[in-house]
């Protein structure tokens, strides 16, 4: 195993952490470990890219971090009241809508790679930058205007519906193309 993948099990394993701390109200120590996972998620993608590291394992588990980590924010920060419920189902549902679109694909014996898209990175980022703010809110109310945080609740559930969007058009299209 190498050290690219080592970071991506660390994110993996500093879910439970984050979802604790959540959970405790203990938001302060929940944005730490989230910046740091968030560090992880960087340094492990540059490493493997200048390491000349990277690996299909990798190429999984690194989504699956992001998805775990994203999910169990946005699940556990709506039932704090922290963040809107209706924001946290359109993350999960586009989350998904990709993984039965994976096990379609699967099942259907059609090959597939495991690349985000552009604008998939963008709506990864755009999720844990609300993860992020809303807790920075309930943390320092007095530096987050909360109408910034109505906009990026927006942009975020845009970028969301947007990027699921064009996960089923890939999907559509494979499927097209192995008929």
């Amino acid at each position: 195993m190498n050290i690219p993948n080592l970071l991506t099990l660390l994110r993996i394993l500093l879910v439970p952490i984050v979802v604790i701390f959540l959970m405790q109200g203990a938001f302060l120590k929940a944005l730490i470990v989230l910046a740091v996972s968030g560090i992880t998620d960087a340094l492990d993608g540059f490493l493997a890219r200048i390491l000349n590291q990277q690996t299909v394992l990798g190429a999984y588990l690194d989504p699956i971090a992001d998805k775990a980590l994203l999910a169990s924010c946005f699940v556990t920060l709506s039932i704090k009241d922290v963040i809107p419920g209706w924001l946290t189902v359109i993350v999960i549902s586009r989350d998904f809508i990709i993984l039965v679109g994976i096990a379609i694909l699967t099942i259907m014996s059609i090959p597939y790679e495991i690349r985000p898209s552009f604008v998939s990175k963008i709506t990864t980022a755009l999720q844990l930058f609300t993860v992020l703010f809303f807790l920075l809110f309930r943390i320092a109310p007095a530096f987050i205007d909360y109408r910034w945080l109505i906009a990026l609740q927006w942009i975020t559930a845009l970028f969301t519906i947007i990027s699921g969007l064009n996960y089923m058009v890939r999907g559509i299209k494979l499927n097209a193309s192995a008929a």
